[in-house]
């Protein structure tokens, strides 16, 4: 039995409006621009999440519904947990942990630097997490509550810029 976990940063977001609070901040245009990108890569790669879990946050949710679109899953299919914003790994991984076995296939889109910091516990292959940056994550598991506990089989890591070697 095989889970896929894919962890996802939200797009750029914009600074534009200063007196806003922080939930609220929403997509830059350049984020606007690349999550859409980062989907239809996702797409043409067969990605079918079972599950998509969004932080509150406006950019993060934004950013969610946009690669959702282009996954051909629904927007209003998206749980949002307010769990996933200002938090530290251990709490994304206890939320992972919890998530139903049926499921095979989880998105959780969310912040830096907690976001950076699970991929690199998973993974140490990845130690940063750019805007709109995806790290998938495979494992031989039946239980979600494996997760953080055995190395995955496979790491894959996209950024929307391609990485310099």
């Amino acid at each position: 039995m095989k889970k896929t976990l894919i962890l996802v940063r939200h797009a750029k977001s914009s600074w534009g409006e200063v007196d806003l609070h922080d939930m609220e901040r929403p997509l830059a245009d350049r984020g606007k621009r690349d999550a859409p990108m980062m989907g239809k890569r996702l797409a043409k790669q067969k990605v079918k999440p079972d599950l998509i879990l969004s932080s509150p946050a406006r950019r993060a949710l934004a950013t969610a519904e946009i690669i959702a679109n282009e996954l051909g899953y629904k927007a209003k299919d998206i749980v949002v947990d307010e769990r996933l914003y200002a938090t530290e790994p251990e709490i994304l991984l206890a939320v992972i942990g919890e998530l139903g076995d049926k499921l095979q296939c989880v998105m959780i889109f969310g912040h830096n630097p907690e976001l950076a910091e699970l991929a690199h516990h998973l993974s140490s292959e990845i130690s940063q997490m750019p805007t709109c940056a995806v790290a998938e994550f495979t494992f031989e598991s039946k239980s979600w509550s494996t997760i953080g506990t055995l190395p995955p089989e496979t790491v894959r890591f996209h950024t929307v810029k391609p990485q310099s070697a």
